[in-house]
């Protein structure tokens, strides 16, 4: 792993909300609106920006963990701009980001999120050892 970023580097994205991304469950549909679960998954891919700098080709990440603080809703069609900062990376290697998610000026959401690198052999042995 190299890192070439500091405390405070910034990295974006910006996405059109699908509709395979509403809040809807096995029950039916919860409302017509951008799912909490649904930005876990942008908000990591936006840590993942600075991952896909840092890892090496005989590398690879993996998630740690995620939080995420949904302030606002955001509607189906309607355009979110992601804003992932560098915060640092741990004693254990962990790479800590946060980010905030946008809707033009309006803030639908915040969190923080960690990966690891760790080599693509080590991962499989840990994936082959939980499997058997």
């Amino acid at each position: 792993m190299q890192n070439p970023f500091k405390k405070g580097d910034t990295k974006t994205f910006t996405k059109i909300v699908l509709p395979t991304e509403i809040a809807q469950f096995e029950s039916g549909l919860v409302h017509e609106v951008y799912a909490t679960f649904s930005i876990a998954k942008d908000a990591e891919w936006s840590g993942r920006l600075f991952v896909l700098e840092m890892k090496q080709d005989d590398e690879e990440g993996i998630g740690t963990h995620i939080s995420v603080e949904h302030k606002s809703p955001a509607f189906v069609g309607e355009e979110v701009h992601f804003i992932a900062t560098f915060e640092e990376v741990t004693d254990r290697g962990e790479i800590i980001t946060s980010f905030q998610a946008f809707c033009g000026d309006r803030l639908i959401a915040k969190g923080i999120q960690g990966q690891r690198i760790l080599l693509k052999s080590v991962l499989q042995e840990k994936f082959n050892v939980i499997r058997n």
